[in-house]
């Protein structure tokens, strides 16, 4: 497995969704930045299950530990280690399944590529609760990038096929908090919230989409050609169990405009080049230009289902029904935007540290 990210700014990822804990190493963080438990213990609660109709009723404490790397509530510029410990854990379920692949899953590719020695339970490795210390990290990350005026937020724009109308900014910021879908259109989430009661009833599950933004991105941020800025955040994106899909600006839109309509004129305001629309996004040649950037990451319904499925037994090689127990999110969008928001800052302090834009001390 590779389980580490990024350059300068690097984190390691350890830990499975049964198992004792899961947490994240940060590498690189520079001296002198100000960090408490509270400050990461914030958006980890932004995450933790059992926070809205649509999660899991696990009931994680998700309480943070600081292992290393502060002191007096200051980054010393040690490796930094954070964990959360796993408290409610219930494998029954997954010992009587032991060999039965989970359609939608990485029982199967796991299977093969460890030779069965993988940890099954809950996923393991491959589960959406290794999440968790990705926004430990995020929160950290957070925290630097404002040093520099950077600003990362994430809100849903569709669940389960329910889009919501496009917002200005303001009104983004002002409204997502207001409703446990994260959606800035309060109407649309009122249809989401009646959706996901639906699917609920029936045993199902439900995706959508959520649109990250970084305001206030420096120009001149990427490594081209093989370490893009989008390259970079798409990576970290994927690593989110779920993603199947991630786009930036107009994204696949593009294909259907003409040059015309798809190309951002430049102007100048303020002294300051920038273009009058946003179709790239934020991004040119792989470099940021300046403009906010905007990404948008599709995630697939939940696979964890009641409904009964076909599926294979792995020990027998014969064919089999499986019907999943267990405690399981109808929709994980919800809990997803803070995972998304945290991938983009990482990325984005990891960048802002090769360019020389954040010092190794902070003071």
């Amino acid at each position: 497995m590779e389980n580490s990210l990024g350059k300068l700014f690097a984190i390691t990822s350890f830990g499975e969704s049964h198992g004792r804990c899961v947490g994240i190493i940060v590498d690189g963080c520079p001296a002198g930045l100000p960090i408490t438990g509270e400050d990461i213990q914030r958006e980890a609660d932004k995450r933790k299950p059992g926070t809205s109709m649509a999660a899991t009723k696990r009931a994680e404490e998700d309480k943070v530990e600081i292992l290393s790397g502060t002191l007096n509530g200051m980054t010393t510029g040690a490796p930094i280690c954070l964990l959360i410990w796993n408290r409610d854990i219930d494998s029954s379920e997954y010992e009587k399944a032991r060999f039965l692949a989970r359609p939608g899953h990485a029982d199967y590719t796991a299977f093969i590529k460890y030779g069965g020695f993988n940890d099954f339970r809950g996923g393991g490795r491959f589960s959406g609760r290794i999440t968790a210390a990705f926004v430990m990290a995020g929160a950290i990350a957070k925290k630097l990038l404002d040093t520099i005026g950077v600003e990362v937020l994430a809100h849903t724009i569709e669940l389960g096929g329910i889009k919501a109308e496009p917002k200005e900014l303001d009104e983004i910021k002002g409204t997502m908090e207001k409703n446990p879908f994260k959606c800035a259109d309060l109407k649309a989430a009122e249809a989401m919230a009646k959706a996901i009661e639906k699917v609920k009833q029936e045993g199902d599950s439900v995706g959508g989409i959520i649109e990250g933004i970084a305001l206030n991105v420096p120009a001149g941020l990427g490594e081209p050609v093989f370490d893009t800025l989008e390259g970079g955040l798409a990576k970290a994106l994927f690593a989110i169990p779920a993603v199947k899909g991630v786009e930036f600006g107009s994204g696949f839109s593009a294909a259907r405009k003409r040059g015309s309509e798809n190309n951002d004129p430049f102007t100048i305001k303020n002294g300051k080049i920038v273009t009058v629309a946003n179709n790239a996004g934020g991004i040119l040649g792989g470099i940021s230009n300046g403009m906010p950037l905007v990404v948008r990451v599709a995630i697939k319904p939940t696979s964890s289902i009641a409904k009964s499925q076909q599926t294979v037994d792995l020990k027998d090689m014969k064919g089999a029904s499986l019907q999943v127990a267990g405690r399981h999110d109808v929709c994980i969008v919800p809990r997803a935007a803070v995972v998304v928001e945290s991938m983009i800052a990482v990325t984005l302090c990891d960048f802002a540290m090769r360019a020389e834009l954040i010092p190794r001390v902070i003071k």
